[in-house]
């Protein structure tokens, strides 16, 4: 005779996978592995200022950046274009905006109602002495549902004022970002001219060691063979000695200055890449901002934080319109159909279907005062916000008045300094002469030599100051795209 298969009730197979799997998820971590990053900076940390080679990622799209163009030197633009591929600050920027994209995400969802399928099943015992028959009873009890839970009817625009105010705050940090990359464009170019020039004032307090060097050694043969008194031999040993610390000490500031550098690019700079001594001396690093005269302050209005600033106030004025709405009445859904059956066999069968629909009214009576303040402080926002709004357009207007004002004078003031130096250059020369033939005394020497050498630094300053006015204008007018670009809404 053959025996009859035994099967396991379906109701039971809950109760006998529940310990295993609620042991199986207890052991899940969704969370990433953590790595401790890597350090963006070589090995060894010395003061000899050779530079690490970094490697050629990078360095080809500085050709594609049409806005780097008014960049004369592709050695500068390749670095800018390294700049805008590891600073850091630009990194944080671009995350800002993926951050408020996501927030903004949040804030949009709430405009449709969430719905969410659920599934239960529930399995009791009742004691005897809780029952009227005097004997315990096993309940159970399986449910399948789809609902949505205190879906909000947008009566008076709460939820459209929180979007708005969402997608202005995501528009915001796009224009920041723009700040921030304009603002690294001009630090990195700044930062470059500044080494080109630290290298111009070493190069130039070396040739002038050599050259006080040789006076030296020519000063003392002529005191050797009794020609020179010991007390030009001394003021001789004195400008060497000046021109050796000045050789250190520039030596020590163009360290400093390729440290800056590689910060503001966010690793090593290839060393060709770095400028040389004569990179000021050659050519314009920079071409001149295209400025019409007289210039439309509406111009500024374009600048990338000005824009941030206007996004900020109308994030604001959007959040007056949320807190107002919170005073109104307020309409919630809640709705859910399913199916229930205490046999899970039959839990989908004919006539189980359930279903629930809960309006629910809320009307504001008395919240001590927190509705009215909500509104007050949106408010107070809102004036904050039209007061940065304002300060910006005043930095901006101020920032490009000085900037102008300082491009107006460079031509006269690199003329003169010009002149100057060819004329210590020549009273140099002929004092130097004089002494030489008797006719003067060495004073008169070290007097024009110290001259020449405080003009021709002076030069190498204005040169300098000159070029970064350049960088500064550009930055100022918000960048060459500044007017074309406009931020882009999230998808």
């Amino acid at each position: 005779m053959r025996r009859p298969m035994m099967r396991t009730p379906l109701h039971a197979l809950p109760a006998a996978l529940a310990w295993p799997l609620a042991l199986l998820l207890a052991g899940c971590n969704l969370a990433p592995t953590y790595q401790t990053p890597q350090l963006p900076v070589p090995e060894t940390v010395s003061a000899d200022g050779a530079p690490v080679q970094a490697g050629e990622s990078g360095l080809q799209q500085a050709e594609s950046l049409k806005h780097l163009q008014w960049l004369q030197s592709a050695q500068l633009r390749q670095v800018v274009a390294l700049a805008l591929t590891h600073n850091r600050d630009l990194r944080m920027a671009v995350e800002n905006i993926e951050k408020a994209r996501a927030q903004y995400g949040i804030t949009r969802a709430d405009l449709l109602p969430g719905v969410n399928a659920q599934a239960q099943a529930s399995r009791s015992r009742t004691a005897a002495d809780l029952n009227a028959n005097g004997r315990s009873t096993l309940a159970t009890q399986y449910t399948a549902q789809l609902g949505f839970a205190s879906y909000e009817l947008d009566l008076w625009g709460r939820i459209r004022n929180l979007n708005d105010a969402a997608l202005q705050q995501f528009l915001q940090s796009q224009e920041s970002r723009r700040n921030v990359q304009i603002g690294l464009v001009a630090d990195v170019a700044n930062a470059w001219l500044t080494l080109a020039a630290d290298q111009s004032r070493l190069q130039l307090a070396r040739d002038t060691l050599a050259s006080r060097v040789k006076a030296l050694e020519l000063t003392q043969r002529m005191y050797e063979i009794g020609s020179a008194s010991g007390l030009v031999l001394a003021q001789n040993q004195t400008t060497v000695d000046t021109a050796r610390g000045d050789v250190a000490g520039f030596t020590a500031q163009v360290e400093r200055d390729r440290n800056a550098l590689q910060l503001l690019v966010g690793g090593p700079v290839p060393a060709g890449l770095l400028p040389d001594a004569g990179t000021l001396t050659t050519d314009d690093v920079a071409t001149l901002q295209a400025v019409p005269a007289p210039l439309p302050s509406s111009v500024l209005l374009q600048r990338p934080d000005v824009q941030a600033a206007e996004r900020n106030l109308r994030a604001m004025n959007a959040n007056i319109g949320a807190a107002r709405a919170a005073m109104f009445p307020t309409i919630s859904l809640t709705a859910s159909v399913g199916t229930g059956s205490t046999d899970l066999d039959r839990l989908f069968g004919g006539g189980n279907g359930t279903w629930s629909f809960i309006p629910l009214l809320r009307l504001p009576i008395f919240d001590a005062g927190r509705n009215r303040a909500n509104v007050q402080v949106a408010e107070s926002n809102q004036r904050i916000a039209v007061a940065q709004y304002e300060k910006a357009v005043q930095t901006a207007f101020r920032e490009t008045a000085d900037v102008l004002a300082d491009r107006a004078q460079w031509n006269e003031r690199l003329a003169a300094q010009n002149s100057m130096v060819a004329h210590t250059q020549k009273a140099f020369d002929l004092s130097n002469a004089r002494f030489r033939t008797g006719a003067d005394n060495y004073l008169t020497v070290l007097d024009a030599q110290r001259n020449l050498y405080a003009a021709q630094q002076t030069l190498i300053g204005l040169r300098l100051s000159e070029q970064l006015n350049r960088v500064t204008l550009w930055k100022v007018l918000g960048g060459a795209e500044s007017a074309a670009r406009q931020p882009m809404a999230p998808e």
